[in-house]
């Protein structure tokens, strides 16, 4: 059946999704986190092993750090949960052939609350 574990376990997660739940596991907390704390901390549903594959793709992709001065295999994020967001938007925008009508889409649903921050940002000055 599609979406099940092999095992019958229930719903099986993307790697899409298991590597922002690691990163949000991460970005919780400023310790650097061994592959282990990592399955306790999202519930110990996932085997050690898919952490662990996991961990080495979000290092692969630059986006979390080995820590070699400290525990080994421990990791932490390499970049903040906001720098991440604002490179996948900017990434987003670079793909598609109207970049102004993206922007211009995604300001329309923005919150009233979301739209003052932004109108804030762009009357700062540089």
């Amino acid at each position: 059946m599609a979406g099940t574990s092999p095992r019958g376990g229930g719903e099986r997660r993307i790697a899409g999704a298991l590597e922002s739940e690691v990163l949000a596991t991460l970005w919780a907390t400023e310790d650097t986190l061994s592959p282990a704390e990592i399955q306790d901390r999202l519930g110990g549903d996932l085997a050690y092993n898919t952490v662990h594959t996991i961990l080495k793709r979000l290092y692969d992709k630059g986006l979390v750090l080995r820590d070699v001065a400290g525990r080994r295999g421990a990791y932490r994020p390499a970049k903040n949960a906001a720098e991440v967001t604002a490179e996948a938007m900017r990434q987003a925008l670079d793909r598609g052939p109207d970049p102004i009508a993206a922007l211009q889409q995604f300001v329309n649903g923005l919150t009233p609350r979301e739209e003052q921050a932004l109108r804030d940002l762009l009357d700062e000055e540089p």
